[in-house]
């Protein structure tokens, strides 16, 4: 992992973490405790299992991705996409770092002239939403989604690249 995936990772994480306690879907104790195993999954190095995300919703259940993703509809009129009907944007599929995806919980999928649609699990941290909106530039339309599709999509990216190295 770059050290510019792995500064991106971390801050993801810890302004998400501050997100879900100043919403109250999380306390202080319990994100205290998801983050260390945060720390130990980043230490081994696998961006795929360093989402505290991950740690909160499906290692302690303590909270259900279904409430986060209710949270962002209800407080930030977020949409909600299922990505498993969408093919990669051909524009995407050559530029999208899948590193940066899994780092940040989110990919863009779609464009529409001046519109770029962004699916994330992680719209709660500012700065996986500041990282895009400087990446893409232009408009963005945010979507909310879990993190298997999130994780299906980018696997599917994966998979379609090593098909076509060249494309």
């Amino acid at each position: 992992m770059s050290l510019e995936t792995r500064s991106i990772l971390m801050r993801a994480n810890r302004l998400f973490g501050a997100a879900l306690v100043e919403a109250n879907l999380v306390n202080m104790d319990q994100l205290e405790a998801a983050n260390e195993k945060l720390l130990e999954a980043i230490a081994n190095g696998d961006s795929r299992q360093s989402s505290l995300l991950g740690i909160l919703a499906y290692d302690m259940k303590i909270i259900q991705e279904g409430d986060i993703l209710q949270h962002c509809v209800d407080e930030h009129g977020n949409g909600m996409i299922e990505l498993r009907s969408y093919e990669v944007n051909e524009d995407l599929r050559k530029t999208l770092d899948p590193d940066v995806c899994w780092a940040t919980w989110t990919v863009p999928f779609d464009r529409e002239e001046d519109f770029t649609f962004v699916a994330t699990a992680y719209y709660l941290s500012p700065a996986v939403r500041n990282y895009w909106e400087k990446q893409l530039g232009g408009n963005i339309l945010w979507y909310g989604t879990t993190m298997e599709e999130i994780g299906e999509f980018i696997e599917k990216l994966e998979a379609d690249r090593a098909a076509r190295p060249n494309a």
